[in-house]
């Protein structure tokens, strides 16, 4: 059974940092996973994943200030934010693709403000 568990979400002040962790059991590779979030009164879009082949796709509005990364070793993968703005406010969703499934984690809340 796929599972993923985030951490790591906050409250934050703008231009500063965060790092969200995903925890994921059930499933031996790390590609085709990533993070989503969604805003309040908005849909739920991408914001970096890694592609099945493995490369990283980010979208464009955190391009430059956010970055993908993962531990093989603990199953786990991260996004470190840096640079956030207020826009950058949303509950952000672990997602795999496994077996033709999404699997989305329970979502942690990143509020920038000051």
């Amino acid at each position: 059974q796929v599972q993923l568990v985030e951490s790591g979400g906050g409250l934050v002040q703008p231009g500063g940092s965060l790092r969200l962790s995903c925890a994921a059991s059930g499933i031996i590779s790390l590609n085709a996973m990533g993070w989503f979030r969604q805003a309040p009164g908005k849909q739920r879009e991408l914001v970096a994943t890694f592609t099945s082949n493995g490369f990283t796709n980010y979208a464009d509005s955190v391009k430059g200030r956010f970055t993908i990364s993962r531990d093989n070793a603990k199953n786990t993968v991260y996004l470190q934010m840096n640079s956030l703005k207020p826009e950058d406010t949303a509950v952000y969703y672990c997602n795999k693709l496994y077996r033709g499934r999404d699997y989305w984690g329970q979502g942690t809340q990143v509020t920038v403000s000051s």
